[in-house]
C-alpha cells in the first residue's frame, strides 16, 4: 500500500491527528439550531479528490462529498449515491443505479459521468495522485498509470446518467469498500476545468454533493465552516446546521478550551492523560495504524544483513522491547501493545465475528521475556559466528521518534555483546533512506487505507517496493496472492489465507511490532451520532446531533 500513509502517521506519532470539538453551549442561544466547534491539529492540505492523501483532507472531502458507498460503523458498506448493485462475471463486472434525486451543491445533477471523469482524471500520470495505485485491478488502470495505455480505456462506463458499469481485471474482494473511499468518489467535469490549477485549493474552487458543504477555508487560514448541504440526497438524516473548524496544534491550548467552555472536544498530550484518564468525558480512539520496527536483510554490512537473517536474532530482538511498559509509560496516549503486525479492530472473521487479531494472533512475536530473549540471542551470535554487534537504529528526529529508539534502545543493549547507535533524521530523510535500503533497523509505521488486512498483508510481499528491509518467504506470498486472486470470491478461504499470511510473518519474526497508534481525548457526554472508523477517513458526520 501507499508508503504516503505510513508517512502520515509516523509524522503525528507524537501529535494529535483529527480532532473533535464542539461548542460549550452546543445549541445556539434560541435552541433552534445545532452547531458545534471542531478542532484540527494541522491546516487543511487541499480538496482535490484525487490529490488528496492525508487525514485532514480525508475526514473534510467524506463529510462533505460522497462516492458510490458510505462506510458506516465498523466500517460497513452503506448507500451512497449508488441506489443499487449487480454483481456478474464471476465478480469482476459492477453494474450501479445511481439515484436520480443526488445534486451538486450547485445544482448539477450527479451524474455517471462524474464518477467516469472522476476516476479517470485519478489514473492519469497528467494528475500525479499518489493513490492511483489503490485502482490497480480495475481494468487497464495499471497500464493507464504507467502512461501505456489511454485514461478512455479504464474499465469505467457510463449508460446514460444513471447507470455505472465497472470492469475489473480480476475479483477483488475488498472493492466495495474502495467504493466509500475518498479518491473514488466523483467529480464534476464542469467545475474542475473551470477553476483549472486553482481546483480545491479554496472552498469556493469547489463543489459538493455530501452532507455538507464547506465555506470560509481560503486554501491557507486555519478556520473553516462545514454547513448543512440542503442539496444533499438524503437531507433529513442530516441534524446538524454548521461544524465550524479551527486549528489547534497546542494541547495546553485545547485543554483550556474545553475547560472553560468554549470547546466540547480536545485531545490530551502524554501529561494530561494521567489528570483526566478517570474523566467521565475521556474517550480513546485508535487508528489502524501499527508502529514496528524493520530489519534490513541485504544491509552493505554483510555481518549485520547476516543476523537478520538469523530468526533466533529477530526473536531475541523484539521479546527485549517492554512494549507494556512502553505505551504506558512513554506514551500514555492510549495506544495499546500491537497483537501483531496487522492492528486491532480492523476487520472481524466473516463466520465467527472474532477479531483479525484473535484468529491469528502469534503471542510470542509480541511478547517480553529478556530472558528467553538472551537465551537466543546467545545462541543466534554462535550460528553466525559472532560474539558482539552493533546496531544502528533509525527513526525521525520528532521528540516522539527519539523517545521511540531510546526505548528500544535501552531494552536492545540488555542483550550482551550487542552496542545500539540510535540514528534520528528529518522525517523526509528517513523515508528516503528507508526506501533506498540505507539502514541497519527502522522504526516504521502503516496506516490502513481501507478496512481490510490485505491493506497491511500486502507490504511485505517480496515484489512489493515499499519491503525496503527484503523479507522473503514464499509461503507467505503464496498466501496473500491467494487472498487476492484464486480465493477472492470466497470469503472463508481468504480470510484463511490472510491469517496464514500473518501468521506467517509473525513466526518468522518478519518485523517487530510494537504498538497500535491511538489519540486520548476529551469529548462532551451529549455529542452524539459520531461515526468512527479506524481504517481510511476515520469520520462520518452525516448522523451527529448535539442532544
Amino acid at each position: 500500500m501507499n508508503f504516503k500513509t505510513a508517512a502520515k502517521v509516523t509524522v503525528v506519532a507524537g501529535a494529535s491527528v483529527l480532532f473533535l470539538a464542539a461548542c460549550g453551549s452546543s445549541k445556539s442561544s434560541s435552541s433552534s439550531k445545532q452547531t458545534a466547534n471542531w478542532t484540527e491539529s494541522a491546516e487543511l492540505p487541499t480538496m482535490d479528490i484525487s490529490k488528496s492523501t492525508d487525514v485532514v483532507s480525508s475526514n473534510a472531502l467524506n463529510n462533505t462529498n460522497e462516492g458510490l458507498y458510505r462506510l458506516g460503523k465498523n466500517g460497513k458498506v452503506t448507500p451512497g449515491i449508488a441506489k443499487s448493485t449487480k454483481v456478474t462475471n464471476g465478480g469482476k463486472t459492477y453494474t450501479f443505479t445511481l439515484r436520480k434525486n443526488a445534486k451538486w451543491s450547485n445544482g448539477d445533477k450527479v451524474t455517471a459521468k462524474d464518477f467516469v471523469y472522476g476516476w479517470q482524471r485519478t489514473v492519469n500520470p497528467k494528475t500525479a495522485s499518489q493513490y492511483a495505485y489503490l485502482y490497480s485491478g480495475i481494468k487497464n488502470a495499471d497500464a493507464i498509470v504507467n502512461g501505456k495505455k489511454p485514461v478512455s480505456s479504464l474499465g469505467i462506463k457510463a449508460d446514460g446518467d444513471y447507470k455505472l458499469t465497472v470492469t475489473l481485471d480480476k475479483p477483488i474482494a475488498y472493492f466495495d469498500k474502495l467504493m466509500g473511499f475518498v479518491n473514488f468518489f466523483p467529480q464534476n467535469e464542469k467545475v474542475v476545468k473551470k477553476y483549472g490549477s486553482k481546483y480545491g485549493t479554496s472552498s469556493k474552487a469547489m463543489v459538493y454533493n455530501g452532507p455538507y458543504k464547506m465555506t470560509g477555508w481560503t486554501g491557507t487560514n486555519l478556520s473553516w465552516t462545514l454547513k448543512k448541504n440542503n442539496d444533499y440526497w438524503d437531507k433529513k438524516a442530516v441534524k446538524m446546521d454548521s461544524i465550524k473548524y479551527q486549528v489547534v496544534k497546542d494541547p495546553s491550548t485545547g485543554l483550556n478550551l474545553f475547560n472553560s467552555n468554549k470547546l466540547d472536544f480536545t485531545t490530551l498530550s502524554n501529561e494530561q492523560v494521567k489528570n483526566y484518564k478517570n474523566d467521565k468525558n475521556y474517550l480513546v480512539r485508535k487508528t489502524a495504524s501499527t508502529f514496528y520496527v524493520e530489519f534490513n536483510r541485504k544491509d552493505s554490512d554483510k555481518t549485520l544483513a547476516k543476523a537478520f537473517q538469523n530468526k533466533k536474532i529477530r526473536q531475541a530482538l523484539s521479546l527485549a522491547i517492554n512494549r507494556k511498559s512502553y505505551v504506558n509509560n512513554t506514551l500514555g496516549n492510549g495506544s495499546t501493545v500491537s497483537k501483531g503486525y496487522v492492528s486491532e479492530d480492523l476487520a472481524k472473521n466473516p463466520t465467527t465475528g472474532k477479531d483479525f487479531t484473535t484468529d491469528a494472533a502469534v503471542p510470542s512475536a509480541v511478547d517480553y521475556n529478556l530472558t528467553k530473549a538472551k537465551k537466543l540471542w546467545k545462541e543466534g551470535l554462535k550460528e553466525i559466528g559472532e560474539t558482539k554487534l552493533n546496531i544502528k537504529l533509525l527513526s525521525d528526529d520528532t521528540d516522539a521518534g527519539k523517545k521511540a529508539t531510546e526505548f528500544i534502545q535501552g531494552g536492545w543493549e540488555k542483550l550482551p555483546g550487542l552496542t545500539v547507535t540510535n540514528q534520528n533524521v528529518p522525517f523526509k530523510t528517513r523515508l528516503q533512506r528507508s526506501q533506498n535500503g540505507n539502514f541497519d533497523t527502522v522504526i516504521s509505521a502503516w496506516n490502513a487505507d481501507f478496512t481490510d488486512p490485505i491493506s497491511f498483508l500486502s507490504l511485505f510481499t517480496s515484489d512489493n517496493s515499499y519491503n525496503n528491509g527484503k523479507y522473503d518467504s514464499a509461503a507467505y506470498d503464496d498466501a496473500v496472492k491467494k487472498a487476492e486472486g484464486a480465493d477472492a470470491n470466497n470469503k472463508t478461504a481468504r480470510w484463511a489465507d490472510m491469517v496464514a499470511a500473518e501468521k506467517q510473518l509473525m513466526n518468522d519474526q518478519g518485523v517487530i511490532p510494537i504498538y497500535q497508534q491511538a489519540s486520548a481525548t476529551l469529548t462532551r457526554s451529549n455529542l452524539k451520532g459520531i461515526i468512527y472508523n479506524t481504517a481510511g477517513s476515520n469520520y462520518n458526520f452525516k448522523y451527529m446531533s448535539v442532544k
